[in-house]
């Protein structure tokens, strides 16, 4: 249809051949066009037998042209508003695909790959049996990865610059927070590295507690991993902290 064409329409108050034209662009991928004309009938509709086809039509239109906040809110709408329609399970799964695909890269903000995350879980716990439920916990595997990257790059940021005392903090949040981590082994032993090298640089009240966690945590490192390429500088750290901590432990005369 010519722009001429198009115009009149948009202003035409024939709202069947509206809707008419409005699923012909849509099927021609003319989404721009089809969005004008749904954006309308969303008003005209509401509350009739044509609304939920209407507004199922109108949240694609904004998918397929990139919006996908926009057509986020849209789906999340629509299965608020028709939770019974065929469209219900595939419009939930599409709202948390929204999210997913506003997930930046791991080095920004990652509050969409956290609300993706959710919308995820949120599916998964509502549509049990759904056909989506591996896509669903494929990409729930890929957001949880970035939001472990970025944990392991802020925590290697910290004990790269040598703020020993941050890098404790956040390397022990790390392991808390994916104790199956790929890099779990590396980070256990950077720990007892981070512990001794603050308790080095550390006021003399505190020397001795700092000393000592760097040495039970050698322990355990022991322990979890005793064939680490890690192991020999873990227990030369052990070793050092332990002479430290002999002048603590010797009696007072």
């Amino acid at each position: 249809m010519a722009i001429g064409k198009f115009n009149k329409l948009v202003k035409s108050s024939d709202m069947d051949a509206k809707y008419a034209a409005a699923i012909k662009y849509f099927d021609k991928e003319q989404y721009s066009r089809a969005l004008t004309l749904f954006e309308e009938l969303m008003g005209v509709y509401r509350g009739t037998s044509k609304a939920e086809e209407v507004h199922y039509y109108y949240a694609y239109c904004s998918y397929n042209l990139g919006d996908y906040i926009v057509a986020g809110y849209q789906f999340r709408t629509f299965v608020k508003n028709f939770p019974n329609s065929k469209h219900a399970e595939e419009c939930a799964y599409t709202n948390a695909y929204c999210f997913y695909l506003n997930s930046p890269d791991y080095t920004l903000d990652q509050i969409d790959t956290k609300l993706a995350i959710k919308e995820f879980q949120r599916f998964t716990n509502q549509y049990p049996q759904s056909v989506h439920i591996q896509e669903c916990n494929d990409l729930l595997d890929k957001l949880r990865g970035k939001l472990e990257l970025k944990s392991y790059e802020n925590a290697m940021l910290y004990y790269l610059t040598n703020d020993y005392k941050a890098s404790v903090v956040a390397i022990g949040n790390h392991l808390k927070d994916y104790p199956g981590s790929k890099k779990a082994e590396e980070l256990n032993y950077l720990i007892i590295k981070s512990n001794y090298l603050l308790a080095l640089n550390s006021i003399e009240s505190k020397k001795q507690e700092r000393f000592k966690a760097a040495a039970d945590l050698y322990i355990k490192f022991l322990d979890t991993y005793p064939k680490s390429d890690y192991l020999k500088q873990a227990e030369m750290i052990y070793t050092s902290a332990l002479k430290s901590l002999e002048k603590y432990n010797k009696p007072t005369s």
